[in-house]
């Protein structure tokens, strides 16, 4: 597994594996679950890999693949549903190159990553139980999509390991959105202890720590605030509302399509 993200080929591809590709200019990474027969269940917004409602739509679209107008032999026509996706693995990938996500890294490895997205502490459950969780939700959903705290990585995540954050006011369990995050935060944080040193590698050095403790902190196999929940009873929550899809009123700081997803 290399330092940046671990690239396979397809001949090694197994059902149940998390794979993902970078995105043009590395900006993000697209998620999924590979289920075998040249197959990626993942999930997206509306059929777009990412959004957000917001003006920041415009640097991730224009980052995104270029999509081919001859319409794929294999794969079914993008509609309006609940935003979970089979794919054909050159659909799903896009023109790009196929990582696999790895579970049960060691926190020296962990450590190591530059970003944020490619790995996690987190066991993941057996194969069998992957694939039937990216099934079902294939066909039951998983909610709003939302880039922060519920996107295509928080998707592959729970299918691996069952797990979800509780607590939806605070971030999903994706590794690049805690990147996004984490870098200015750490910037943030770091700025009080100037008074510590006023060498500049050493303030950078500092940044580097926090941004490291923060991601650290917030995988998904480190948190506190997550718990397991069987596929067929969080789609039995979504159905009854005690999950529920909440769509805010329109002001002038939240565009048009921004979602919270909140339990009840």
């Amino acid at each position: 597994m290399g330092l940046l993200s671990n690239r396979v080929n397809r001949e090694s591809l197994k059902p149940g594996d998390h794979i993902y590709s970078w995105r043009a200019a590395y900006i993000y990474a697209h998620h999924g679950i590979y289920v075998g027969d040249d197959r990626v269940i993942h999930f997206t917004r509306r059929g777009q890999e990412v959004g957000t409602g917001t003006v920041l739509d415009v640097l991730l679209v224009s980052s995104g693949p270029a999509r081919s107008f001859v319409p794929c032999a294999t794969c079914i026509p993008v509609e309006e549903g609940n935003g979970v996706l089979s794919s054909c693995l050159n659909c799903f990938l896009a023109g790009g190159v196929l990582y696999r996500f790895e579970y049960a890294v060691s926190p020296a490895l962990f450590l190591a990553k530059a970003r944020g997205g490619t790995c996690t502490l987190a066991t993941s459950d057996s194969d069998d139980l992957v694939v039937h969780r990216a099934k079902y939700l294939l066909d039951n959903g998983f909610g709003c999509y939302n880039v922060f705290k519920n996107n295509c990585e928080d998707f592959a995540i729970y299918c691996k390991t069952g797990l979800l954050v509780v607590d939806q006011r605070t971030m999903g369990q994706s590794g690049q959105a805690v990147s996004i995050i984490g870098g200015p935060l750490a910037a943030v944080l770091s700025t009080p202890l100037r008074l510590v040193t006023t060498n500049v590698y050493g303030m950078a050095a500092t940044a580097v720590g926090v941004y490291c403790a923060s991601r650290y902190a917030a995988d998904i196999g480190m948190r506190k605030d997550v718990m397991k929940i069987a596929v067929e009873d969080l789609t039995q929550r979504l159905a009854t509302g005690l999950i529920q899809v909440v769509e805010p009123q329109i002001l002038p700081a939240m565009a048009p399509g921004s979602h919270l997803l909140t339990d009840r």
